[in-house]
């Protein structure tokens, strides 16, 4: 198992903010940012739901990892990474199912940080690379995404409800 290590990120004319996994103890406070998030994409958030369902990422795991960005003792963003397996490459990769950054945090180079966290995590396991989904009328988002010299999917993706 990779541990993640804390990583102090500066970016010029920015914050200095701190990515790290995110402790037990921790994760009452990432609660209301799991909350935002999860109204951001109009889904209704459930504290115990998400108490359990968050706790499984928490390090030592075998399902993920849960990042935070902390501005000071301000926790400012989170990231949530999935263990995955891509059969056309034939390797694990990670999926970073999740980043949120406060909206007044917003524009201070923390989603960025999450993001080369998260890579330095696909980089320390050995996966084949980081992969990540927004909505198409995220268009903020987009502009940080383009931004990292990540490239667009041509996938499509499906949903179906059992």
């Amino acid at each position: 198992m990779v541990r993640h290590r804390s990583r102090l990120a500066r970016y010029p004319g920015r914050v200095e903010v701190q990515v790290r996994s995110l402790r037990r103890d921790e994760l009452e406070v990432a609660l209301p940012l799991i909350a935002g998030y999860q109204r951001f994409y109009l889904a209704e958030p459930d504290d115990d739901r998400n108490r359990r369902f968050f706790a499984r990422f928490i390090e030592p795991s075998d399902d993920g990892l849960l990042l935070g960005a902390w501005e000071g003792d301000t926790l400012a963003g989170f990231a949530t990474l999935y263990w995955m397996f891509s059969s056309t490459v034939a390797a694990e990769i990670v999926l970073l199912n999740d980043l949120f950054v406060l909206s007044e945090h917003r524009g201070k180079g923390i989603g960025r940080a999450l993001i080369e966290a998260s890579r330095e995590v696909v980089r320390a396991r050995g996966a084949d690379h980081l992969e990540w989904f927004t909505a198409t009328d995220n268009h903020a988002a987009q502009r940080l995404y383009d931004s990292t010299g990540a490239e667009r999917s041509d996938w499509v993706a499906y949903e179906l409800k059992p």
